[in-house]
């Protein structure tokens, strides 16, 4: 009679190393030995000091948490999915266990005794090796060391002695050393003190915070040709408002910025914005120009270009750039900030032509606002597009024209970006709807009557609405509705309840015994969505977080918890982790969009290897562990 359940566990063993270099009738025999055992959340494998058992383990399904404890303090130092071999010691020493074995939720492990083993690793050098390996680096698969403790190599520092195709992405010098002046300051006496420290730039502060840069080449310009006196006040010709960025500013994305916004200088901040003190300054001057700069070659292109079809061959060089980096392994953070630059000047460059077919100017102040991904500097790929217009109040008379005006625009700009190949939202979320294409006054009443009355729908539309970036136009339109979602937030508990519990309408991407959870039916019936079941939760959990916090000027996912870990900092581990797999998840769509040139949203899980299943599951674990902050704290006691 035949072993069925033997049978099982060696179709299931002969999946992973070292139990595939066994022949099948070994693996058989090994399979009879197994013994299944269950373990509920928390329960203990073994303890650290305790004697070693006579048995390994392999786990089935669920997760092993392995842990230190050394001066009263507990260490993670791994954790074993599906697959996984752990508790290797008594094959190799007599000793006590030096870790612990911890049950991290429900689990089923294979129990598989030592002496039944033995005979196998001394028949069978390749399988001793490998157990050797693993016990000996306290690696469970000796096969992928160079990607154990990192997700998709995320977080990899580049070398010093970088090769010259990175050297775009080293960290910019700056000048730590500012020398600044008061707004007030008359030129003449900003040019003396520009010439006693012989320096090209001064900055100009105001209460520690930069809000204005006075070059040289201003003073020409101005003073030189007769245009101001030399006693007048230096705020009359300061470049305003400054452009801030953080440090760790890349040569890259400093080239870039300053040919995006036609600068010379850039001001590093503590937190990259104007609202902070100034820490350094960045000149033209400093930046030394790589050879083949791509970045700075494709901006250059880009805002050149003066038909749709350059542009979108252009975007076709970005995404070969974009697969560059990623197999270079370049940490997200700097790819992320440089594709978003390209991808806004694009943006910029399609608005700046359609205005020009229109044939007039815009007849008020405008500006034109990204949402979504691109809102949130996290759009990589071909998306769809998303975006709005908000103008400046009109009288009554004047407003039909003045929204046929950026109506007739807005068409004229969508169609240039779908020519490009960023697609046309299915929702119709697009500036070119009339809806979506309002006056300051009626972006304040809609985002209010939004946040008043937060139903299903409205919710939705807030979570696309509310992260936003100004693409091109005047930013004072924008900082404006900025205020109106803040001074709103005050009084209105309802709205952000609403929000943390749409936040949680995606439970945890794994169902019972972490099996991947995928679509029922439909065109991707059975494949795995993770925009929806990964993505879009991480991406709602920062949103609400932050919004609570009333965080300003930041958008980006990743960026929004590490903000999160500063302010909480009893949930510092949980936030960081979150912010690392939004970049995690970030990274692994770009490589399947790369690589099946699509979007990368639904994804064929037979297609993934064993090491990329196991690190998506970390990153769910993150996802979960937020949503349950997310409960506890709004008090949220089912998914709505």
């Amino acid at each position: 009679m035949k072993n069925t359940i033997a049978e099982r566990i060696a179709d299931f063993l002969k999946r992973f190393p070292p139990f595939e270099l066994l022949k099948p009738h070994q693996l058989l025999e090994v399979a009879k030995e197994v013994k299944v055992i269950y373990k509920q959340k928390g329960a203990v494998v073994f303890n650290q000091e305790e004697a070693g058992h006579n048995q390994f383990y392999v786990v089935h399904k669920g997760a092993i948490a392995i842990q230190r404890n050394e001066n009263n303090e507990t260490e993670t130092l791994d954790k074993c999915d599906e697959g996984d071999i752990f508790g290797l010691r008594p094959i190799f020493a007599k000793e006590n266990y030096m870790i612990s074995a911890i049950a991290e939720e429900e689990s089923i492990l294979y129990a598989i005794p030592i002496d039944s083993f033995q005979p196998i690793i001394k028949r069978n050098y390749r399988v001793g090796q490998f157990l050797i390996e693993s016990f000996a680096s306290n690696t469970r698969n000796p096969y992928s060391r160079e990607h154990r403790g990192k997700l998709y190599t995320e977080g990899e520092e580049i070398p010093q002695q970088a090769s010259p195709e990175l050297y775009e992405l080293q960290p910019v010098r700056y000048v730590k050393n500012i020398i600044g002046c008061e707004k007030n300051e008359a030129v003449s006496e900003v040019a003396k003190l520009m010439s006693e420290k012989n320096v090209g730039s001064i900055l100009v502060i105001e209460n520690d915070l930069p809000i204005g840069v006075v070059t040289d080449k201003d003073i020409r310009n101005t003073i030189a040709v007769g245009l101001f006196p030399i006693d007048i006040a230096v705020e009359k010709i300061m470049s305003s408002p400054v452009i801030c960025y953080p440090k760790g500013l890349t040569i890259a994305q400093a080239q870039v910025a300053m040919m995006k916004h036609k600068i010379s200088h850039i001001c590093i901040t503590k937190d990259g914005t104007p609202n902070s003190k100034a820490i350094g300054i960045v000149s033209e001057h400093d930046i030394i120009v790589s050879q083949g700069n791509n970045p700075a070659a494709l901006m250059k292109a880009i805002k050149r270009a003066n038909k749709s079809k350059t542009l979108r061959a252009i975007r076709g060089r970005v995404m070969h750039l974009l697969s560059g980096y990623l197999q270079q392994n370049i940490p997200m953070t700097h790819v992320s900030r440089i594709m978003f630059e390209l991808n806004d000047a694009t943006i910029k460059r399609v608005i700046e032509r359609s205005i020009d077919k229109i044939g007039s100017s815009p007849p008020v102040k405008f500006a034109w606002m990204s949402l979504g991904s691109q809102g949130r500097k996290e759009q990589l790929l071909h998306t769809d597009q998303d975006n709005a217009i908000v103008f400046e109040d009109v009288a009554e008379a004047i407003y039909p024209e003045t929204k046929a005006y950026f109506i007739e625009l807005a068409k004229i700009v969508n169609k240039g970006l779908s020519t490009i190949g960023y697609e046309y939202c299915p929702a119709d979320m697009m500036a070119r709807n009339p809806n979506y294409t309002l006056s300051l006054t009626e972006w304040k009443k809609q985002f209010i009557k939004w946040m008043t009355d937060p139903g299903n729908n409205e919710i939705l539309l807030c979570s696309i609405f509310f992260d936003y970036d100004i693409s091109y136009g005047d930013s004072s339109l924008t900082n404006q509705l900025s205020e109106t979602i803040f001074n709103h937030l005050d009084s209105n508990q309802l709205f952000l309840n609403a929000l943390a519990a749409s936040s949680l309408r995606n439970p945890s991407p794994l169902g019972f015994f972490r099996q991947f959870l995928v679509e029922a039916n439909g065109e991707y019936k059975d494949f795995f969505d993770l925009k929806k079941r990964a993505i879009m939760p991480i991406t709602d959990a920062g949103r609400v977080l932050t919004l609570q916090h009333k965080i300003k000027n930041i958008n980006n996912t990743a960026e929004r918890f590490e903000k999160l870990a500063e302010l909480e900092p009893h949930n510092k581990e949980l936030y960081l982790s979150c912010s690392y797999t939004a970049k995690a998840l970030l990274k692994f769509r770009t490589k399947q969009g790369l690589l099946h040139n699509d979007t990368g949203r639904f994804i064929e899980l037979e297609t993934l290897s064993k090491e990329e299943k196991i690190k998506l599951k970390r990153c769910f674990k993150s996802i979960n562990e937020v949503q349950e902050l997310i409960k506890l704290r709004y008090k949220i006691s089912t998914f709505i």
